[in-house]
């Protein structure tokens, strides 16, 4: 835990479970800024025009590059409590730091396989990302194999890997004094001012810029991608077949961008509107998803109005949650025994957190009593154990620094696209986001560290629709972290090659989470290559 006395900071929230829950969420889901434009003051930031980024995308899709085979041996170790599967095995390869200098500096990245194809059914090699940004997906194979049918994993073998900058891939550190990705979100004071958040941004900026250094820019999406096919050729294979979840759908849509033909079937899930990265993309429809999603838990919380005294209603229990964070944000909540205290932006990130899951819901309705209750000073036991539950530390990852999750974040936030300089611009566009949409405070609309950022080494890949009819977009109806409205996006973007599965549940995650029909409509789809005829929308769903 940690302390907190103001609504600057995300208080109470140095655990890192909850941390990767919440960041978990793609770029969209941790709530970012409005509007995009130039960015940037450092002089030896690096300018790539347009023209320039162009070239460089056809030298991407020209790429013949001899990358050396993956030796594969035992992977890392990981954190203290957790195991790995026996069965995968990891390896490294080397690629450039900066693709325009490809004789320049180089960077390792880490990379897994869970060898499940059989011989005579092997269709290729399926490549997992978990989202983030800024997740390590080395574990991935072996967390999604148990969830597979069979044909799939007779068809593929499973691979993972750590993004660039990311864990065991050359992990980047700016130094940060709070290490969580929670601790940048910029909720405002409780007046709606903020003239705290900024000079907390703009000091984030500058410590990314003495921490981290100039090459942080190179860690950025695009560069990602290059990466993945880079791993492709290690792997030896002439295409490879993509599942990515959160901010891996904006990821791996910016590869069938740069290498549409090296992209064989593609599955998104729970998906970033590639054409409006970073800033406008939440800025549009952040407030509107957690809108949409927050009456999921309301009514269990209502259906549980005789023990949890929130509210009879959803309307009722959503007005005493709006009270309790403007309680809290103009007095946190010590908690006794601690030197810690619970404000309104702690509230919030629990809630955005749990929310992510229908399973966490009924976690979710107690956590709003036991920080009801801490607030009028009548803690109870079981208060105290749900507040133990949710912001329980887990053990940090050997040889990775405590803040390069957050370090990757901002690298990806700030680095893939520009951000507005004007302070007064965000707080106006606050205010405005604020009265519009209260659950999420003006938080989406307000000034983050990429307002100060260096100028990105290269404008955000175009997202079109290229290339073949492969990809398979997987969107839950009330999904807070990436609304409904990003997968539209996505989907008017890639145009006839894609295919929209849409299920009426609420949530960040699609496949595995009780619709059959949006699941068949994946498996099928990695089975046999065939899309639906036409655009999906499954009401199946049956909760666990």
């Amino acid at each position: 835990m940690k302390t907190t006395g103001s609504t600057d900071r995300s208080g109470f929230s140095t655990g890192r479970r909850f941390a990767a829950a919440v960041a978990v969420s793609t770029l969209a889901g941790t709530a970012l800024a409005a509007c995009g434009s130039d960015a940037g003051t450092r002089p030896q930031a690096l300018a790539k025009t347009a023209a320039a980024a162009k070239a460089a995308d056809t030298a991407d899709t020209a790429d013949t590059t001899n990358q050396a085979p993956i030796v594969w041996g035992a992977c890392p170790k990981p954190a203290d409590g957790t195991s790995l599967n026996p069965q995968l095995a990891c390896g490294t390869l080397t690629v450039p730091l900066n693709y325009q200098d490809p004789a320049g500096a180089k960077i390792k990245v880490a990379v897994s396989r869970l060898a499940t194809a059989k011989p005579g059914k092997r269709h290729g090699v399926l490549l997992l990302n978990p989202g983030g940004p800024a997740l390590g997906g080395l574990d991935m194979p072996s967390t999604i194999a148990p969830t597979l049918p069979q044909p799939v994993l007779d068809g593929y073998d499973l691979i993972g890997f750590d993004p660039r900058g990311v864990e065991h891939s050359t992990p980047q550190s700016c130094g940060l004094t709070d290490p969580t990705v929670t601790g940048l979100f910029p909720y405002p004071a409780a007046d709606g001012s903020i003239t705290k958040n900024a000079a907390l941004a703009k000091a984030d900026a500058a410590q990314c810029a003495s921490g981290a250094g100039e090459n942080l820019r190179y860690f950025n999406t695009a560069n990602t991608a290059r990466d993945m096919d880079r791993i492709r050729q290690a792997l030896g294979e002439s295409k490879i077949s993509y599942w990515g979840q959160s901010y891996g759908t904006y990821l791996g849509a910016v590869y069938r961008s740069l290498f549409p033909d090296r992209t064989d079937r593609m599955v998104l899930e729970g998906n970033v509107n590639a054409t409006k990265v970073w800033a406008d993309e939440v800025a549009d429809t952040w407030g509107k998803g957690m809108a949409d999603r927050f009456p999921d838990a309301a009514r269990v919380a209502a259906a549980q109005n005789a023990t949890l005294g929130l509210g009879r209603t959803v309307a009722q229990v959503t007005q005493t949650y709006l009270a309790l964070a403007d309680r809290l944000d103009r007095t946190p909540a010590p908690v006794p025994g601690t030197p810690a205290s619970v404000d309104g932006a702690a509230l919030r990130n629990v809630t955005y957190g749990l929310l992510l899951h229908n399973e966490t819901l009924p976690l979710l309705t107690q956590f709003w009593k036991a920080a009801e209750d801490l607030a009028g000073g009548h803690l109870t036991d079981a208060d105290a154990g749900t507040l133990k539950q949710v912001f329980a530390d887990s053990p940090s990852t050997p040889g990775v620094p405590a803040d390069n999750q957050a370090t990757m974040f901002l690298a990806l936030v700030c680095g893939d696209a520009a951000w507005p300089h004007d302070v007064d611009g965000y707080a106006a566009r606050t205010a405005a986001d604020r009265r519009q949409w209260p659950l999420t405070a003006g938080m989406p609309a307000n000034i983050w560290a990429c307002a100060f950022w260096p100028k990105p080494a290269e404008p955000p890949v175009a997202v079109t629709a290229t290339g073949a009819r492969n990809t398979l977009i997987l969107q839950n109806r009330r999904d807070n972290a990436t609304p409904w409205e990003g997968a539209l996006g996505l989907h008017q973007a890639l145009g006839d090659k894609s295919v929209l599965v849409g299920v009426d549940n609420g949530g960040h995650y699609v496949y595995n989470e009780g619709s059959a029909c949006a699941d068949k409509a994946a498996t099928d789809f990695l089975t046999t290559g065939r899309l639906p005829a036409k655009d999906v929308y499954c009401t199946d769903v049956k909760q666990k």
